[in-house]
């Protein structure tokens, strides 16, 4: 029998009306993945999935990553390692601090490390995983933010998710995909998926220096795929326009969404609507990544 995790839940595809983007002639349908589950919310349980089936099929006691203390990765790695019967630990960056994401990881029983900035900018250095795999042995170690070519190889099932739900909006085909970009990892698997039969365009929704285009170009290579300029002057830098931009868009739709990612992608569409970049009757699938969890640092 399957593991439970291998059960993706279905995240619903649904038609999004905007006056920016009736004006642009732009068809957009938004697939809902914070809607998929209450804390394995949005990308992350694709990205984990086979990282979860690495770790069990190697018999790994626990899992242990690397984030922030608004993680969204972590919030959902220790979600699916108290789930799914793995202890699990976090190397966060930075010094302790007391946040609503913090409060949970400690709630769902995940070791918490805090690594300072400098330790945290080490983890790309060689032998970093050491000391932690000597202090964990046997553990699973997964990349920042569930990345690596197994976050990919997850990530590229939702492609198939988007496909089968068209109808649902009265499409027979689309033009391509927009999505938020951080480690890129999320939008290298949607190019592996696609093969070439659909763009994928993603929004940098951190500066290009945090290595998003390399890792993309690493586990998709060079095709299939056009990044926007989206991070407004730096990873998680949030200003008033970007904050009036959800609120107005939330009280359009009412479809939530962060200023981390969801809605700097969002805002740059709209950008890049207005600007011509699609012809008229182009339709897009906006890829609603979660993250919602991470709000409560900012509101």
């Amino acid at each position: 029998m399957s593991p439970a995790f291998s059960n993706l839940p279905q995240a619903p595809l649904q038609s999004l009306t905007l006056p920016w983007l009736d004006q642009a002639g732009v068809e957009v349908a938004v697939l809902r993945l914070d809607l998929v589950d209450p804390l394995l919310s949005g990308n992350k349980w694709f990205k984990l999935r086979h990282h979860l089936h690495e770790a069990r099929a190697a018999g790994a006691p626990g899992l242990i990553s690397l984030g922030g203390d608004h993680s969204n990765h972590l919030h959902a790695l220790a979600a699916a390692g108290k789930r799914f019967g793995f202890a699990t630990a976090g190397l966060l960056r930075g010094h302790p601090r007391d946040t609503p994401t913090v409060r949970d990881l400690q709630d769902l029983g995940m070791a918490l490390h805090w690594l300072g900035y400098g330790g945290y900018r080490a983890r790309h250095e060689p032998g970093f995983w050491d000391s932690w795999q000597a202090r964990y042995p046997g553990w699973h170690c997964i990349p920042e933010g569930g990345g690596g070519l197994a976050g990919a190889q997850g990530c590229g099932l939702i492609v198939e998710q988007g496909r089968t739900q068209l109808a649902a909006v009265g499409w027979d085909d689309y033009d391509a995909w927009w999505l938020a970009a951080g480690t890129g990892t999320t939008l290298a698997g949607i190019v592996l998926a696609e093969a070439g039969r659909h763009p994928v365009h993603g929004a940098l929704a951190v500066p290009r220096e945090h290595g998003a285009p390399q890792n993309v170009a690493a586990l998709a290579g060079a095709r299939g795929y056009v990044l926007h300029e989206a991070c407004r002057g730096g990873f998680a830098r949030i200003d008033d326009e970007l904050l009036a931009f959800i609120d107005e868009t939330e009280r359009q739709t009412a479809l939530p969404l962060e200023a981390v990612y969801t809605g700097k992608a969002l805002m740059a569409l709209r950008e890049q609507a207005a600007a011509g970049r699609f012809a008229p009757g182009t339709r897009l699938i906006f890829l609603h990544t979660g993250g919602l969890q991470g709000r409560r640092g900012y509101l």
